[in-house]
C-alpha cells in the first residue's frame, strides 16, 4: 500500500510539473482520453520518462540548471575538504562584485531558521560558517546552482562530520556540515533548491544543527553577508566582496571602516606559563593596554589555548 501511495503521489507531482510547463497530459485517440500512469527514471536525474495509460511514453525535463563551467574546474580537487590552497588574500583584488541571483541563476536559503552561532572566534577558536539549529533529519538544500566538488563521512573531515563542498559559477563554494545523510556525489552537477542531505550532528557538534560556510578562493567570510537565514532572502542579488572581509573579526552589522580596522588587530593565543605581563612584555605593550583591549581585569586568569587581542 506504502509503495502504491508513492507511486501515486510521484504521478501526481509529474503530472503537475507537466501542466505547468503546457505539455500535453491527457490526449483523446480514438475517443478515449490517456492519462499518465508511472514515470521512470533516466541516466540524467533531470530528465523522466511518462508512461501513459495507452502504453505511450514521452520524455518530461524537469529543468536542467544553467552553469557556466568557463574556470569552474580550476584546481579542482575531489580528494580535499579545501581548495585554491596557493591563493593568498593579498593576491586578491580588494573588491569583487559577485552576481549570485537572475532570471537564469535562482538561488534558494539552504536551511531557514535563527543563527545560533556565528562567523567569529569562539571559545579561542576561529568559527569560520553559520550555525543552523534543526531537528535530526530535516531537508538540506542547495544554495545556487553548481556542481559538488567534495563529499566526505567524519572519519575524513573531522569537526565538519559528513560534509558537503559545492562549487558555484560565481567562483563561491559552500560548505554544508554535520549532515546526518548525503544524497550526492563529487561531479554531480545541482540546482539551487535541490535537496542535497539530512540535517544532523555527526562531526564536533553538541546537537542537530546545520554548519555553513562560504568561501571564495578558498577564504571564508561571514555567510550572513549574503543570507538572511530568518527571512529566507538574500540580502542583495549582487554581493561586493571586499577583502577585509576575509578577516574572522569582519561581520555582517559592522560598518566599512569597522570591517577594514579588524584587518591591523593582532592576537595573542596564551600559552602554558604565561601570564599578562609576560605577554605585553612579547609584544611591546603595556597589561592596562590588553585588558582595554578584552575588555578584562588585570587579575584575570588565563586559559591556554585563549586568544588575546594585544594590538
Amino acid at each position: 500500500m506504502r509503495k502504491f501511495l508513492f507511486a501515486l503521489s510521484f504521478i501526481t507531482l509529474f503530472y503537475a510539473q507537466l501542466s505547468a510547463q503546457n505539455e500535453i497530459v491527457e490526449e483523446e485517440i480514438e475517443g478515449e482520453m490517456v492519462t499518465p500512469v508511472d514515470t521512470l527514471n533516466t541516466s540524467d536525474k533531470y530528465m523522466k520518462v511518462i508512461i501513459f495509460s495507452d502504453y505511450t511514453w514521452k520524455y518530461l525535463d524537469c529543468g536542467h540548471p544553467v552553469i557556466d563551467t568557463t574556470g569552474l574546474y580550476d584546481e579542482w580537487d575531489i580528494e580535499s575538504i579545501h581548495a585554491f590552497r596557493e591563493h593568498k588574500i593579498s593576491e586578491l583584488p580588494d573588491e569583487i562584485d559577485l552576481l549570485l541571483a537572475d532570471d537564469n541563476n535562482p538561488y534558494c536559503i539552504p536551511y531557514r531558521g535563527r543563527v545560533s552561532s556565528r562567523y567569529q572566534m569562539r571559545r579561542s577558536r576561529p568559527h569560520r560558517g553559520t550555525d543552523l539549529p534543526l531537528n535530526m533529519n530535516d531537508s538540506i538544500r542547495n544554495a545556487f546552482n553548481g556542481v559538488v566538488r567534495y563529499t566526505g563521512p567524519t572519519r575524513e573531515t573531522g569537526g565538519y562530520g559528513n560534509l558537503i563542498v559545492i562549487r558555484h559559477p560565481n567562483g563561491l563554494e559552500t560548505y554544508y556540515g554535520h549532515l546526518s545523510v548525503v544524497y550526492v556525489s563529487s561531479g554531480e552537477t545541482v540546482k539551487a533548491g535541490e535537496v542535497i542531505g539530512l540535517g544532523g550532528s555527526t562531526g564536533r557538534s553538541t546537537g542537530p544543527h546545520l554548519h555553513f560556510e562560504t568561501r571564495y578562493m578558498g577564504h571564508p567570510f561571514d555567510p550572513e553577508r549574503i543570507f538572511d537565514f530568518e527571512s529566507g532572502e538574500l540580502r542583495s542579488t549582487t554581493f561586493t566582496l571586499k577583502k577585509h572581509y576575509f578577516n574572522i573579526y569582519s561581520h555582517y552589522g559592522q560598518t566599512d571602516a569597522e570591517s577594514k580596522a579588524t584587518t591591523g588587530r593582532v592576537y595573542h593565543k596564551v600559552r602554558k606559563g604565561e601570564n599578562l605581563g609576560v605577554i605585553a612584555r612579547k609584544h611591546g605593550t603595556t597589561v592596562a593596554k590588553i585588558c582595554k583591549l578584552n575588555g578584562i581585569s588585570s587579575n584575570k586568569i588565563l586559559r591556554v589555548g585563549q586568544s588575546l587581542r594585544v594590538r
